[in-house]
């Protein structure tokens, strides 16, 4: 599988659509399936069939739904677990308002009355998804280069949490923000307590984060990114891995742009140098324990 570019300029308006569409998974998963207070909302998966909903119960009792955003057919698709499916095109340039409409019809089909709040989240923009004719654009060989990038990323961050051993999550997809990442803890709680709003999954814990996005209106390029949550003074002041690791004031994290991995003789290899470098920096910066940096090489921390 190729490491293809992805000019954010080039398919903003694909992505803004799609990322339109996680949106009304996100939103069924957070009704369906309410996650923890803590939590600022519940994550999605990307799978080798696209982005995708856990099961989640019917609202009737009759069993649990699966929604999919398909990237390779190009469609929305509500799955119930007796085997009955419906199937939704997201193209030839549908609008947001009627594939989210049929969504829904879908689900209340299938599995019983839903509602959901249809304002989309960490957006630019303000419109109810089911009254969304604005966004449309579907381009499929945009979106074919968009699932082969981000299943080369969640592969680098896969491998970076498999050897850690704390805590960690899966590799998240965040249908707020429409990134990938993974965090890990330290298993020590945020001394003081936050009171910030986005806590992701670590609630009041320690944490590191890193992961991947598509570009937006902040950052318009793909890149992946780390910080550390919360971030001690003096964070910033790092030389990670690769030399075109850099830190961006503005976004608070440190950032190793998509053209640059892509560019490397072993993009993977590079994109995982990366991650490995900034969790180590922010163990050490944090006061964590090393061995939890040491075991992401595979060396096992001391039994305490």
């Amino acid at each position: 599988m190729p490491w293809p570019a992805i000019p954010y300029e080039a398919w903003r308006a694909t992505c803004d659509t799609l990322h339109a569409h996680t949106q009304v998974l996100g939103k069924l998963a957070v009704v369906l399936a309410p996650p923890e207070p803590q939590l600022q909302h519940a994550a999605l998966r990307l799978t080798a069939r696209g982005w995708e909903t856990l099961p989640l119960p019917a609202p009737d009792g009759s069993g649990a739904l699966v929604v999919v955003l398909e990237l390779h057919t190009h469609e929305a698709i509500v799955e119930h677990s007796d085997g009955r499916t419906r199937r939704i095109p997201l193209m030839p340039d549908r609008t947001v308002r009627n594939v989210t409409r049929e969504v829904l019809g879908a689900v209340r089909e299938l599995g019983g009355p839903v509602s959901i709040n249809p304002i989309p989240q960490e957006v630019p923009w303000h419109t109810p998804l089911d009254e969304d004719t604005e966004h449309a654009t579907y381009d499929p060989a945009r979106v074919a280069d968009y699932f082969a990038a981000a299943t080369r990323a969640a592969q680098v961050l896969g491998e970076l949490r498999a050897p850690y051993r704390g805590r960690s999550t899966p590799v998240n997809a965040w249908w707020g923000s429409f990134d990938l990442a993974v965090s890990l803890f330290s298993g020590l709680p945020v001394d003081p307590a936050s009171e910030e709003f986005i806590m992701r999954n670590a609630g009041d814990a320690q944490q590191i984060e890193v992961g991947w996005w598509p570009g937006d209106t902040r950052y318009p390029q793909a890149a992946f990114y780390a910080y550390a949550y919360p971030a001690p003074k003096g964070f910033e002041n790092a030389t990670l891995s690769p030399e075109s690791a850099r830190w961006d004031t503005a976004l608070g994290e440190f950032i190793l742009d998509w053209d640059d991995v892509v560019a490397a003789d072993d993009p993977h290899e590079t994109a995982l140098e990366f991650a490995r470098s900034a969790v180590a920096h922010a163990c050490i910066v944090c006061d964590w324990d090393a061995g939890l940096a040491a075991s992401l090489q595979g060396t096992p921390p001391p039994v305490a």
